[in-house]
């Protein structure tokens, strides 16, 4: 049976204030799982809920269906929003001594630690203190340390805050190596454009609330089916106002932007398609017709307005 990390039903609220309300959602082994929402919607302290740092003040958090066991929940790796790193303690120093707080043999730790500096650019940096690296190169070792000792499930606070696009690069390619079929990865992050290409899945979160969930692909489809058309021979795309059964968006010289009117899972999806490109060849020349795939950050506007 495949790991799963699941929460169910928590609320937790600070005064009068309600900061989670009734959130459920499911993490699923072997996949990123983007978790996005603006400041105050909920995010680390569900993170913090999963971890064990805060007590809900109902539901729970279950490991494969399971309420977490404290045994299990130290199996995870995690990465606060507030980093825990000895600033003045060696990097291999450091994160050998997380692996072996996880019970690795010192051998293993250090094997481990040192293939993980490496993989991140900064193997030849091993016997430096922190606190003399930029806070770039501070993260990634905040990274490893969360990965130094091969966690069950990983729960990932911002972590590619404040790295170059490089560096996001690697951290990306390492997290997914570590991802495997067994593991489950929440990360949340403010960056929507990097969750929209690391991400399988989405976990979108307004005002304490889940206000949308599931895999990315299948959130970009719901909506109206937008299309993109372009004319050949300097043809005008305005003539596309003349057009029954669709609402232009945007016309820009030869390009127009279309939403078809029927619905995005209707069954005359494909029909309707089909039927509005006769239309348009029968109008003018057309060089470029195909739908246009949603962006992460106009689903996250529908959803949070």
């Amino acid at each position: 049976m495949l790991d799963l990390l699941s929460v169910s039903s928590l609320t937790r609220s600070y005064g009068p204030s309600r900061v989670l309300d009734d959130v459920s959602f499911d993490v699923r082994p072997g996949r990123v799982t983007g978790f996005v929402g603006g400041n105050g919607a909920g995010k680390t302290t569900t993170m913090r809920i999963i971890m064990g740092v805060l007590a809900a003040d109902s539901g729970e958090v279950r490991w494969n269906g399971q309420p977490v066991a404290e045994a299990t929940r130290r199996s995870f790796g995690y990465m606060p929003e507030e980093r825990g790193l000895y600033p003045k303690m060696k990097l291999l120093d450091q994160l050998v001594f997380f692996a072996r707080l996880h019970g690795a043999s010192r051998a293993d730790a250090s094997r481990r630690a040192g293939g993980l500096l490496e993989a991140l650019g900064l193997g030849d940096r091993a016997d430096d203190v922190l606190e003399t690296l930029s806070l770039g190169n501070q993260q990634r070792v905040q990274i490893s340390a969360a990965l130094v000792h091969r966690p069950t499930a990983l729960v990932l606070d911002e972590p590619f805050s404040g790295l170059d696009p490089l560096a996001v690069d690697t951290m990306a390619d390492l997290l997914r190596q570590e991802v495997s079929a067994q593991v489950p990865l929440l990360f949340s992050s403010h960056q929507l454009e990097l969750v929209e290409r690391v991400c399988d899945d989405l976990i979108i979160l307004s005002g304490g609330a889940v206000v949308a969930a599931g895999p990315a692909d299948v959130l970009r489809a719901q909506g109206p089916v937008q299309l993109r058309v372009v004319f050949a021979d300097g043809t005008d795309a305005a003539l596309v106002r003349e057009l029954r059964g669709v609402t232009v968006t945007d016309v820009d010289g030869g390009a127009a932007l279309l939403e078809l009117d029927c619905p995005a899972d209707g069954p005359r999806r494909d029909a309707d398609e089909a039927a509005l490109l006769s239309a348009l060849v029968a109008r003018a020349p057309v060089r470029e017709f195909g739908r246009v795939t949603r962006p992460l950050s106009e689903i996250f506007r529908e959803v949070t307005r």
